[in-house]
């Protein structure tokens, strides 16, 4: 058993920055047991009881734990803030670091089998996508476009301009899924074979890795990739006070 795991082995995922509520428990043996359900806007209410049930199942005391790992975004505002406030309870509670990870890193480290690039785009609604592209091969992946936000269309046409220059690009995510049309004729094909959304399962691998590196950090210390206000206050500021 590596130190700088302190003694513990385990790792707890969450990843609630989309419209699927995902949690994982694994470590550097791998991935021991994970859970998803997807009901839109009820990250609160399902959370922590998949939480207690994947502790239950897989026999697994808190005090097993190494760190807490949690998709930090970009996503939805209400299950970001959801995922993220939970991770940090729980690590202030239980003394861990947390482990956080773009939530598009997941996606792509999904498709990571097969060296080359992998665009992970992830529906934001109100006609946006969040996407970032990856250089992948079975090691892992490394980010060579940093996230963002914006319409399909602009979106499709940066990759368009990328796959031109470094070869095909690999499109995977349900924003790519949703607003197909424009990506098309960039990737051919979305690939619909691989997940839709990020996992909590990727993000337990990435965070062993991280954390074999020293990635962890205070809880005070993770903050939401937003990338963009909440819903509710841009509707406030285009709308007006009445």
């Amino acid at each position: 058993m590596d130190d700088r795991w302190g003694g513990a082995v385990l790792i707890l995922g969450l990843e609630t920055s989309t419209s699927q509520v995902s949690v994982a428990i694994g470590g550097p043996d791998g991935v021991t047991a994970s859970a998803r359900v997807r009901r839109d806007q009820r990250h609160a209410e399902l959370l922590a009881p998949l939480v207690e049930q994947m502790l239950r199942s897989t026999s697994t005391r808190l005090a097993d734990l190494a760190a807490v790992a949690v998709g930090d975004g970009p996503g939805l505002y209400t299950g970001l803030r959801v995922g993220v406030a939970t991770a940090k309870t729980l690590a202030l509670a239980l003394d861990l670091p947390v482990v956080p990870v773009c939530s598009l890193d997941l996606l792509a480290h999904a498709a990571r089998h097969g060296a080359g690039r992998v665009a992970a785009v992830m529906d934001a609604r109100r006609s946006e996508v969040f996407w970032a592209v990856y250089e992948t091969d079975r090691r892992g992946v490394r980010t060579v476009v940093e996230p963002a936000v914006g319409r399909p269309d602009a979106a499709a046409e940066r990759l368009g301009a990328i796959a031109a220059d470094a070869g095909p690009v690999r499109i995977v995510g349900d924003g790519a899924l949703r607003h197909a049309a424009p990506f098309l004729p960039v990737g051919g094909d979305v690939a619909a074979d691989w997940p839709a959304y990020p996992s909590a399962s990727a993000l337990v691998q990435i965070a062993v890795q991280r954390l074999d590196l020293g990635g962890g950090v205070a809880q005070d210390a993770v903050v939401p990739r937003y990338l963009r206000r909440p819903d509710a206050e841009a509707n406030w500021v285009e709308r007006g006070p009445a």
